[in-house]
């Protein structure tokens, strides 16, 4: 089997464990990244925090969100532009949304949005990752392209990467593509992991 061939069988595998899980179990994994993300200081006071909107048994955002409101920071969707690039626009509780291309609810109609480089912080959906930062994405590419950018700059930097993830979508190891792009933090809804430790060892909060 080719390396193409064993992203799609791991993809799909890990992406049937996540519709499986129960709401409880959903639920209770909101919770524990809530507290994960508790741990980055970033998440307290960076002003435009980009986010996703939970589809296909991604891990919910929706006790990460309501925080934010009350900080005064602002919270961000993802749109998808005709060059294939990522676009944010804001989002608060109740704005209307609509499926893309892919099902993904959008913000309607935004009155504003922002470029990749002007976020501060972005909490990034994905497939699988390892504690490098290495991240197995949905294999259309958006996150790398629209962030491609930072590869050329001394991390961390803004914007901050931080990819969200159950604690089960841990591989011992991924072996990156020259276009991927690596995430400064993993917040599962165990643990804060930072990826820019110098060992792989417990870099944890």
């Amino acid at each position: 089997m080719d390396t193409a061939a064993r992203r799609r069988e791991l993809r799909q595998r890990l992406a049937e464990r996540r519709r499986a899980l129960t709401p409880p179990q959903r639920m209770m994994a909101a919770q524990g990244l809530r507290r994960s993300l508790e741990h980055l200081p970033e998440y307290h006071t960076d002003q435009r925090v980009a986010g996703y909107w939970a589809c296909d048994g991604e891990l919910p955002l929706n006790l990460v969100i309501p925080p934010l409101a009350s900080r005064g920071q602002q919270f961000l969707l993802p749109l998808i532009g005709q060059d294939n690039l990522l676009r944010f626009a804001p989002w608060a509780a109740g704005d209307d949304v609509q499926p893309n291309q892919f099902g993904i609810p959008e913000p309607v109609t935004p009155r504003e949005w922002l470029a990749p480089f002007q976020l501060d912080l972005v909490l990034v959906p994905l497939l699988a990752f390892d504690r490098q930062g290495n991240r197995l994405g949905y294999g259309g590419g958006y996150y790398d392209r629209s962030f491609s950018f930072l590869k050329d700059q001394l991390r961390p930097t803004e914007p901050l990467l931080v990819g969200i993830a159950y604690d089960f979508q841990e591989l011992p190891g991924i072996v990156p593509e020259s276009w991927d792009v690596t995430l400064d933090f993993i917040a599962t809804d165990h643990e804060l992991i930072d990826c820019r430790a110098d060992s792989a060892g417990d870099a944890s909060a």
